[in-house]
């Protein structure tokens, strides 16, 4: 069996559907009126450079009315106006667009204004709102008559008439039902406006005043404009934002068009994007504050404003997502926040490190989630010292690799490890600061990339050597007896340490003062640290002390004590223990601090240790410090 024929659509639930589904916020229907009367002015203006129109053409603009008594809104245009086969044509028939009728006959012509109209369904947005629409049109035609048409009740049946009207242009009255009785506040219509239609190019007026900039600053050229201009634009978008760092501003008219301003505002915390918003345009008609698909993950922190005339103004995530347009769009907006990166890098280093502390996180995240943009920077972005001097990565490798043996060092916690860098300072090789969550993935991806011509080392991971004297002389013994005894000091910790499994190092330091620290594998820590990321803190494993090390310094008075007590003989054995202990926990506590264990064990034995100290002072043996 075969069978043939046509869908069968009912008229008469159409504008239930509409009024439901069509759009889902309600007050769009005031940006459709508005953009198709914005439409109809920039037809006429195009169609009055190449045709003979012997009528009187008004000025361009369009009036909003509010009559609350007779319960009506009207939005009145200078446009082209309809004649009766127009109406018919596109009024009577739903989504028959004329735009694609007049694009077909004007495309040749040269003018760069756009229309921003695509599927001729925005006039029947009225119908969410009103339970009656009037229209009142005069075509710019020489012979054409003033129409009048009217709807009413949700039904699918009009009314034509001739009418009175003697401008060029079209008036839409819309009788406000009984279930929209806000759009007949005019606070409530003047918000709509000015979240909507605030960037029109064309003058509106409500309660007889322009409520809209038909010029927006992302119209002009960037050489018109001053640094005040960029600041008090940004804050026409975002009035009780502080003030932005920078700004990038985008001007683009091949393969596609498209405007713009993009901030970089002063991040309160790492990585805060809640503050960022890009406001998305369609020929200067608000579209959407949330526009993921253009402007990258990455960037969502950014703040300000794009206009994308070659977007459909009802433009949906889902179209966004698959079409090829705007994933060209989104790569060059993510090539123009780079290009601006690496120039203010080349020609403002000063003021770019300014910024740097405020922007280097995103950037950083950036760089991970998209290989071009890494690319683009990796040659301009810097790293903090310990002293508050910038690097790059190759000018720190450039200065200081042969002193710390071809790795960049750098530190987690300025606080915690301070006995660690003050090593490295000593020796005049900087530290630098990566204390934010992205540094760790940074760094290994980093090294990934450069295949190891960038290596990272944490300060408590290892030290270079140029922290330990060369020569293998201790200051503690006879150069040739400085294998016993480092062997000596590594045992005597090994038997006294209250904790078993660390690992025991014996070196002799340049740096006398320190007695111990604790150093660990970087590899293992860092894994350790990524565990923790992707289990949101949920990681109960960790570190444990196989895989860390106490690396105790033959140089330092209190291991020089350490061997005159044990030497003393078996009645300083509990001396030795103190001692032993301490240098650990002094080494933890620069490493990373104590658990509520550990510092009360290091509390009685700090108190200990005194005690004995006042004992000495009064002739009774007791502890050497």
């Amino acid at each position: 069996m075969r069978e043939t024929g046509q869908i069968s659509i009912h008229t008469e639930n159409i504008f239930p559907i509409i009024k439901k589904w069509l759009y889902s916020e309600k007050e769009i229907f005031l940006r459709e009126l508005v953009a198709n009367a914005s439409d109809a002015i920039s037809k006429l203006h195009k169609i009055s450079l190449s045709e003979d129109i012997q009528k009187d053409l008004p000025e361009p603009a369009i009036t909003i009315t509010l009559d609350k008594k007779a319960g009506t809104l009207t939005i009145a245009d200078t446009g082209l106006g309809m004649t009766e086969d127009e109406v018919k044509r596109y009024i009577n028939q739903v989504a028959f667009s004329s735009v694609h009728d007049f694009v077909k006959k004007y495309h040749d012509k040269g003018d760069k204004e756009q229309i921003i109209g695509h599927f001729g369904l925005g006039f029947y947005s009225s119908f969410m709102v009103a339970k009656k629409v009037e229209i009142e049109t005069l075509s710019y035609q020489n012979d054409a008559e003033a129409v009048h048409w009217e709807c009413e009740d949700g039904s699918t049946e009009f009314v034509l008439t001739r009418s009175k009207k003697t401008s060029v242009g079209t008036t839409i009255t819309l009788h406000i039902s009984d279930d929209a009785k806000e759009m007949l506040e005019s606070a409530e219509i003047l918000k709509i406006l000015q979240r909507y239609c605030y960037f029109i190019r064309y003058p509106i007026t409500f309660d007889d005043k322009v409520i809209n900039e038909p010029i927006p600053l992302y119209t002009k050229s960037a050489s018109q404009l001053t640094d005040k201009d960029y600041l008090d634009f940004f804050h026409t978008l975002f009035p009780v934002s502080a003030d932005p760092l920078f700004w990038i501003h985008i001007n683009v008219d091949y393969p596609f068009k498209l405007k713009g301003i993009l901030y970089f505002p002063k991040l309160k915390h790492e990585l805060d994007a809640s503050e960022g918003k890009v406001k998305l345009f369609c020929n200067q008609v608000f579209v959407s504050d949330n526009c993921q698909e253009l402007i990258p993950e990455f960037l969502t922190l950014l703040k300000g404003v794009i206009d994308c005339p070659d977007l459909p103004l009802n433009v949906s995530r889902s179209y966004l997502q698959n079409d090829p347009q705007a994933k060209k769009i989104a790569t060059h907006i993510i090539k123009k926040v780079a290009d601006k990166l690496t120039g203010m890098f080349k020609t403002e280093r000063e003021q770019f490190e300014k910024y740097w502390d405020d922007i280097h996180p995103f950037v950083k995240y950036g760089m991970l989630r998209d290989e071009a943009f890494y690319d683009r920077l990796l040659e301009s972005i810097f790293y903090k010292s310990n002293s508050g001097k910038y690097y790059t990565l190759n000018e720190y490798i450039t200065e200081f690799g042969e002193k710390s043996g071809g790795k960049i060092y750098y530190a987690s916690d300025l606080n915690s490890q301070i006995g660690y860098i003050k090593l490295f300072e000593n020796e005049g090789i900087p530290v630098l600061q990566a204390n934010t969550v992205i540094d760790g993935h940074f760094m290994s991806y980093v090294e990934m990339k450069s295949a190891q011509k960038y290596k990272f080392s944490r300060v408590d991971s290892g030290l270079s050597d140029n922290l330990v004297n060369k020569d293998g002389q201790s200051k503690i013994v006879d150069p040739k007896d400085q294998k016993n005894q480092s062997e000596k000091i590594a045992e005597i910790f090994q038997k006294h340490l209250a904790v078993t499994g660390i690992k025991v190092k014996v070196e002799s330091l340049k740096a006398s003062t320190v007695p111990g620290l604790i150093i660990m594998d970087e590899s293992q820590r860092r894994m350790e640290e990524m565990l923790k990321l992707n289990t949101q803190g949920g990681f109960s494993g960790g570190l444990g002390l196989k895989d860390r090390t106490l690396l105790v310094n033959q140089n330092s008075p209190a291991v020089k004590n350490l061997l005159v007590l044990y030497e003393s003989g078996s009645s300083k054995e509990n001396d030795v223990k103190l001692v032993v202990n301490q240098v650990y926990d002094l080494a933890c506590l620069q490493h990373g601090g104590f658990d509520s264990a550990m510092m009360q064990d290091f509390l009685a034995r700090s108190s200990e240790i005194l005690e004995r100290v006042g004992h000495s002072s009064q002739g009774a043996s007791s502890i050497i410090l």
